[in-house]
């Protein structure tokens, strides 16, 4: 679904994933996101196109969000059966992909922050470092049903392309919590190493933050 960047509403969307993902929740009948996992994510490859992405169990109905931050000189939104794609997976094939995700690690007994502070066991702490990153993402590529193909060096052929670091306000019982998200743009070329794997991955995302636009890939022709 294609958003205007230039209108306040859609700007004020993209400050808060917490409000995106209210806005997502919105297109669906109450209950979608017990009946399967809902992922999302914006793209934005310039400063005039911003691309919202949905993978769903059931399809949308986002026509409260075209009003709110859509195009009316466009369609507003288009949807497909994802399963005939899926279908189409086989172990070999080679495809471009994209993730957002939250790399991060989780804290194990006597582990210290950067600045020396003991940590608690199971704190989350995110990932800056673009090494790290790619490291993360490599890590996870198996049990997901992938391999990052070589690239023309001889590396994996993955690139951080954008990273950032969100801060939002988010309300839950009552209460009034500031969020920080620190994020990863993964652009690269991948082989299918499992299907059913993969299948799972596409429909219930990776790692963390998946509330907050995190953890959708997506794959494209490889020319």
């Amino acid at each position: 679904m294609p958003l205007n960047p230039q209108r306040r509403a859609t700007r004020e969307l993209v400050l808060s994933p917490q409000r995106m993902h209210a806005a997502v929740l919105a297109g669906f009948l109450p209950g979608a996101s017990e009946r399967g996992r809902v992922l999302w994510r914006l793209d934005s490859d310039s400063r005039h196109e911003l691309n919202l992405y949905v993978v769903s169990p059931e399809a949308p109905s986002f026509d409260a969000l075209a009003e709110q931050a859509g195009w009316s000189s466009t369609p507003v939104w288009r949807t497909a059966d994802y399963g005939r794609f899926l279908g189409r997976l086989t172990v070999g094939q080679r495809w471009v992909f994209r993730l957002v995700a939250n790399p991060i690690r989780n804290v194990r007994e006597g582990s210290q922050s950067s600045t020396g502070d003991r940590l608690p066991r199971g704190s989350r702490v995110p990932l800056i470092k673009e090494a790290d990153q790619r490291e993360w993402l490599l890590g996870r590529a198996a049990s997901c049903g992938f391999g990052v193909v070589p690239g023309a060096s001889g590396g994996p052929n993955l690139s951080v392309t954008r990273s950032g670091r969100h801060r939002f306000g988010r309300h839950s019982d009552g209460l009034a919590r500031r969020v920080t998200l620190q994020t990863a743009q993964f652009d690269g070329v991948l082989e299918v190493v499992d299907t059913a794997a993969l299948r799972r991955t596409l429909t219930e995302g990776v790692g963390a933050g998946k509330g907050y636009g995190c953890g959708l890939l997506t794959l494209a022709a490889a020319s």
